[in-house]
């Protein structure tokens, strides 16, 4: 027996129906009586024009064969990719062996609109998962045929996403829509935008058995240089063209020159340093020390601030000790520090200057991730992994805006707001 998701035509069905069978070499004499149903796992929510989806299949083992009615192609044998010029529509999926066959309707959306305000979320499991910013409405879901960790968007409209587990950055543009790959970029972990250059900085984690920062030019050219143990956390002085480097597994923080990529100096912070944010002046840098208190190893995390200014930088404030830091976020208009405890789930509200909490801590969903601050709404983005969500607290009177958490992709790394 045969089970669908959707009913296409019965001409359709008995097409795709024998074409699988035929590659999949059931014109044996002896065939099975009863096939096992063959489900392709899709998304929720439409796909987006230039997404690459490798086709995640359950119910029969491979090799099984593949066939399309409508729109698309297949990359390298199980990777579908939805045309660039895609306007909205439907494809049928098809897969089959000789113990069993599937299909199922794909949906394609129209590609977002430029003159619309999103929020773009980095889905480990689904992609960039683009949300229209007022009712949070799921836009469409650009799947990068990797697997995100982060997303950056730019001034112009131009999308950068990170593969963590590959070696492409996938780069999108909103006006016109067109998505492309650059390759060489390994083990991507956080990115950035250059306003000043245009240049996209990737923190790569692994890269020859070190950490590293890559730079893509607008000429699609890459450029690497080594930083120091699991490069993580990332922040870019655009004035100074510094970009500065988390080193998780080393304690360092790698000072590097944007042009040349040149490390700079490299300086001892504080163990299992993870995350950043740079003042806007860009004379203080806020480091978060990802420990936790019920580790083997007893150590509790902490938030940092360093004094940049003068010969050598400095350490001229740290917090308590902290569960399980993990992202961080500067407000600089309310003098607030957000950092995330993964342990607790919650949101850590403390002064910037002085680091001691301003009030009690904000309870969230499970998992904060990378908190994102928006300056223009005064609201801050938190992703939540472990409960697929995202939540929004208003900056100002710290409560959480109406409708909010709200659901997005598995697995939710990182978010960024377009505003047109």
């Amino acid at each position: 027996m045969i089970t669908l998701r959707t009913g296409p035509s019965l001409r359709s069905i008995a097409v795709l129906a024998l074409g699988a069978l035929t590659l999949a070499g059931a014109a044996a004499k002896t065939q099975r009586l009863h096939l096992a149903t063959a489900t392709i796992v899709l998304s929720r929510w439409p796909y987006l024009p230039g997404s690459r989806l490798p086709l995640q299949v359950q119910g029969i083992t491979p090799p099984y064969s593949v066939s399309i009615l409508g729109p698309g192609r297949l990359l390298n044998g199980n990777t579908y990719e939805v045309p660039i010029a895609s306007r909205g529509g439907t494809a049928l999926l098809a897969v089959g062996s000789e113990g069993g066959l599937g299909a199922t309707h794909l949906r394609i959306a129209a590609p977002p609109a430029s003159n619309r305000p999103l929020l773009l979320v980095a889905s480990y499991d689904d992609g960039l998962v683009l949300h229209d910013e007022g009712s949070f409405s799921v836009v469409g879901v650009l799947a990068t045929g990797g697997v995100p960790s982060d997303v950056a968007i730019d001034r112009r409209g131009r999308i950068a996403v990170t593969d963590t587990q590959g070696t492409d950055l996938t780069l999108a543009s909103l006006s016109p829509w067109t998505v492309t790959q650059a390759a060489g970029v390994v083990t991507g972990d956080e990115v950035a935008m250059d306003e000043t250059t245009h240049a996209v900085f990737v923190t790569d984690r692994d890269w020859n058995g070190t950490g590293a920062l890559t730079r893509v030019g607008l000429d699609s050219s890459v450029t690497r240089v080594s930083t120091g143990e699991t490069a993580e956390g990332l922040a870019v002085d655009e004035r100074r063209q510094i970009i500065y480097v988390a080193n998780t597994n080393d304690g360092t923080i790698a000072f590097v020159d944007a042009r040349s990529m040149r490390v700079i100096r490299r300086y001892p912070a504080v163990a299992r340093v993870f995350s950043l944010a740079l003042s806007p002046d860009g004379t203080r840098l806020y480091a978060i020390s990802n420990e936790a208190m019920d580790s083997p190893f007893g150590k509790a995390g902490e938030a940092m601030e360093i004094l940049l200014g003068g010969p050598f930088p400095r350490i001229v404030a740290r917090s308590a000790k902290l569960s399980f830091p993990l992202g961080v976020a500067l407000d600089d208009r309310t003098n607030t520090l957000f950092v995330g405890d993964e342990d607790r789930g919650t949101i850590n509200v403390l002064d910037a200057r002085t680091l001691r909490p301003k009030r009690a801590a904000l309870a969230t969903c499970a998992i904060p991730w990378k908190l994102t601050l928006d300056s223009v709404s005064e609201r801050l983005y938190v992703p939540c992994a472990g409960d697929n969500e995202i939540d929004v607290f208003d900056t100002r009177s710290l409560r959480r805006i109406a409708h909010a958490p709200f659901a997005t992709g598995a697995y939710p790394l990182a978010i960024a707001v377009w505003r047109p």
